[in-house]
C-alpha cells in the first residue's frame, strides 16, 4: 500500500467524510433530544436531560473498547487478507457486548443509585431523570452491539455503512420523539421512548448492512475452540484492557466535570450542558478523521507498508490542524446562535453566553489528542493512550478539585477554573500522545 498525497488526501477523505456524516448524526440522537427538551419547560428538563445523558455516556464510553478494539484489529487482519482473523474480532467483539449488556440490565437499579449519588441533583431533576433513564437503559443491546458493527465495518476500511445506519437512526428519533414529546404531550417519556426505538431500529439496519458485506467477501467455518484460543484471547483483552482503562479516564472527566457543575445549582448545570455541545459536536467531526486513520494505518501496518503509514500520520495531523481553525472560527461567530437554538430559557443562555469563549478553545485544544488517538487504534498501541489519557484525567482532577476546596469570590470565577481545567486537560492528553508516537 503506497501513497502519494494527492490518492492519500482523496483516500482520507472517502473514508473521512461519511465518518463525518456518521458522527454528527450521533450527537444529534442527543440534540434532538436536547432540543425537544430545552422547549417542553423550564431548565430543569434541561438538567435532567444531563444527568440521564451522563450516565448513558459514561456507561457506553466505559465500553467503548468494542468499536475501538473491532477497528484496529479488522484493520491489520484486512491489510493482511486474512480472511478468518477479519470475522473473528467482529464476533468476539459481538459475544463480549451480550454479555455487558445483560450485566447492565441485571444491575441497572444500583448503577443509578450510584449514578444520582455521585451526581447529586434536586429532587426535581432526580425524579424526571428517571423517568428518561427506566425506559432508555432498554437501549443497551442495541447500543453496544452496534459499536462492534461499526468499529468492524470501519476496519473493513467502509465508513459508509455505519453513515447510512446513522442517518437512518436519527431519522426514526426526530420523527418519533417529536410525534410522542410533542404531538402527543408526552414530554420527557416521549423523548426516551423516541431513542429507544431508534437504537433497536439502527441495530437492525447495521444487521442488514452486515449480510450484504458476508455476501461479497464470502463466509467461512469458525469453530467455538477458535475463537476462544488463549493465545488471540490473551491478545483481544490485553488491548482492550487498556482501551478501558483509558475510557475510564475520559469518563471520570467528563463525569466529574457534570458533577462539580451540578454543584453549582441547576441553571450552572444546564448552562454548561449546552456548552459540552460544541465539545461534543467537534469531538464527533474529528473523529471522522480519526476513524480514517484508524482504518488506514491499520491496513498500512498489517501490509508491512512504513512509508504509507507515516504518510497518513503527516497528512492527517494536517487535515486536523486545519478542521480546528475552522472549528473555533465558527464557535466564536455562530455559538450564541447554537445556543439560542437548543434552549429558549432566558436565564440559562445567558448564562452559557456568559461561559462561551471557553468552549470556543475546545478544538485548538484537542485536535491533537483525537487525531493521534485514531492512529494508536490502528496501531493498536493502546499502552500510549492510556498513558495520555491518565496524565491528563490527573491534571484535570487536582485542577478542580483545588477549585472546589477554596471559597472563591463569585460563582463564576469558580466555573471559569472548571473550564480551565477541562482546556487544560484536552491539551495535554495530545501532548503526551505526541511525545508516545
Amino acid at each position: 500500500m503506497s501513497f502519494t498525497l494527492s490518492i492519500l488526501d482523496r483516500r482520507i477523505l472517502q473514508l473521512a467524510l461519511p465518518s463525518v456524516i456518521n458522527n454528527i448524526t450521533i450527537p444529534l440522537l442527543g440534540l434532538c433530544d436536547l432540543a425537544v427538551v430545552g422547549h417542553i419547560g423550564s431548565g430543569i428538563y434541561l438538567a435532567a436531560m444531563s444527568v440521564a445523558t451522563t450516565f448513558f455516556n459514561v456507561t457506553y464510553w466505559l465500553f467503548g473498547f468494542l468499536r475501538m478494539g473491532s477497528s484496529g484489529l479488522t484493520a491489520q487482519a484486512h491489510g493482511a487478507g486474512d480472511l478468518k482473523a477479519i470475522y473473528m474480532s467482529l464476533l468476539r467483539a459481538l459475544g463480549v457486548a451480550v454479555c455487558v449488556a445483560v450485566i447492565i440490565l441485571l444491575l441497572q437499579y444500583p448503577l443509578w443509585r450510584l449514578a444520582l449519588w455521585l451526581i447529586s441533583p434536586s429532587a426535581g431533576v432526580e425524579a424526571i431523570a428517571t423517568v428518561y433513564f427506566r425506559i432508555v437503559i432498554w437501549g443497551a443491546p442495541p447500543t453496544l452491539a452496534l459499536m462492534c458493527l461499526n468499529g468492524w465495518f470501519i476496519g473493513m476500511q467502509d465508513t459508509r455503512t455505519p453513515m447510512y445506519v446513522a442517518i437512518f437512526q436519527n431519522v426514526i428519533n426526530v420523527i418519533v420523539s417529536l410525534s410522542l414529546a410533542i404531538g402527543l404531550g408526552m414530554k420527557m417519556q416521549g423523548v426516551a421512548l423516541g431513542t429507544l426505538i431508534a437504537q433497536w431500529s439502527g441495530l437492525l439496519a447495521a444487521v442488514c448492512m452486515l449480510r450484504r458485506h458476508v455476501a461479497r467477501w464470502g463466509s467461512i467455518h469458525i469453530t467455538c475452540k477458535e475463537l476462544s484460543q488463549r493465545t488471540e484471547l490473551a491478545h483481544f483483552f490485553s488491548l482492550n484492557r487498556d482501551i478501558f482503562l483509558r475510557t475510564v479516564c475520559l469518563v471520570a472527566v467528563n463525569f466529574g466535570f457534570t458533577a462539580f457543575g451540578a454543584r453549582q445549582g441547576d441553571t450552572m448545570l444546564a448552562a454548561n450542558t449546552l456548552l459540552m455541545t460544541f465539545f461534543t459536536l467537534f469531538s464527533y467531526v474529528m473523529d471522522g478523521f480519526a476513524f480514517a486513520g484508524e482504518a488506514l494505518s491499520g491496513h498500512a501496518w498489517g501490509a508491512n507498508d512504513q512509508r504509507g503509514l507515516q504518510a497518513v500520520i503527516q497528512r492527517l495531523i494536517q487535515w486536523g490542524m486545519g478542521l480546528a481553525f475552522t472549528a473555533t472560527l465558527f464557535y466564536a461567530f455562530g455559538g450564541k446562535l447554537l445556543i439560542g437554538l437548543l434552549s429558549s430559557d432566558p436565564t440559562v443562555v445567558s448564562m452559557a453566553d456568559h461561559f462561551l469563549p471557553w468552549a470556543c478553545m475546545i478544538p485548538l485544544a484537542g485536535t491533537l489528542a483525537f487525531v493521534l488517538d485514531g492512529i494508536c487504534i490502528g496501531l493498536t498501541r493502546t499502552r500510549s493512550m492510556l498513558l495520555a489519557s491518565f496524565v491528563a484525567s490527573l491534571l484535570f482532577f487536582v485542577v478542580a478539585w483545588l477549585t472546589f476546596s477554596f471559597t472563591l469570590p463569585t460563582q463564576e470565577c469558580t466555573n471559569h477554573l472548571l473550564w480551565m481545567a477541562f482546556i487544560l486537560y484536552l491539551l495535554i492528553r495530545g501532548v503526551v500522545l505526541k511525545i508516545c508516537c
